[in-house]
């Protein structure tokens, strides 16, 4: 009984903590999606598909439009496998060369892909049609959606995810336990990401 009544506590409190943090999670975000799917056209326009000007256009003008502190300006690429995808990311705040395909996930955050080179396809069960989302478009995947998603050939795209963080990193690890044993690989991405996570969270941001 005891036992009852302190799981009743903690899920009581648990509510409680993600009912107040839910509705005040504007105030804690840094940046607006919006203004980086209009970024995103602009360097597009600016560099075509000279992926590596585009990617040197959006982190200047970021760090211009967001207090350095929060931007991370080490181009730190890490592979990354979700889903049954693989591609590789650098981590502007906590993409790939060649095509892959596979599940989304079912987050508890907005996705925003912004597509700065390539195309991406996407598809719900029902639909007869694929979603296409060439340069310069913006996939947002909402919170709690599922699809699956393809990228036929070389894609690159600027991606923000906006709620809660931590429990998609899950989606994001079971690759690792489940097929592909690249601990190294979990390392990185896990020391890049949790470092740039509570850095921006001691400032009141994420």
């Amino acid at each position: 009984m005891q036992f009852f009544s302190i799981l009743v506590t903690l899920l009581a409190a648990l509510i409680g903590f993600y009912n107040y943090f839910e509705s005040r999670l504007e105030q804690f975000y840094i940046f607006d999606p919006s203004h980086l799917h209009d970024l995103s056209q602009r360097a597009i326009a600016a560099h075509g598909e000279d992926t590596r000007s585009i990617v040197n256009y959006i982190v200047a003008e970021l760090e211009q439009k967001v207090p350095s502190v929060h931007i991370n300006k080490d181009e730190e690429w890490v592979f990354n496998n979700a889903g049954g995808a693989m591609g590789a990311m650098y981590i502007i705040h906590a993409s790939t060369a060649i095509g892959t395909e596979g599940h989304t996930g079912r987050h508890t955050a907005d996705d925003y892909f912004n597509i700065l080179q390539g195309t991406q396809l996407a598809y719900v069960p029902g639909s007869f049609e694929p979603e296409v989302y060439p340069a310069g478009s913006v996939h947002h995947l909402r919170r709690g959606e599922v699809k699956q998603y393809k990228m036929d050939k070389s894609c690159f795209a600027l991606e923000y995810a906006r709620g809660w963080i931590p429990p998609m990193l899950f989606f994001g690890y079971a690759d690792t336990f489940s097929s592909t044993l690249d601990f190294p690989t979990l390392w990185a991405t896990s020391r890049i990401t949790g470092r740039e996570m509570i850095s921006n969270l001691f400032k009141g941001k994420m």
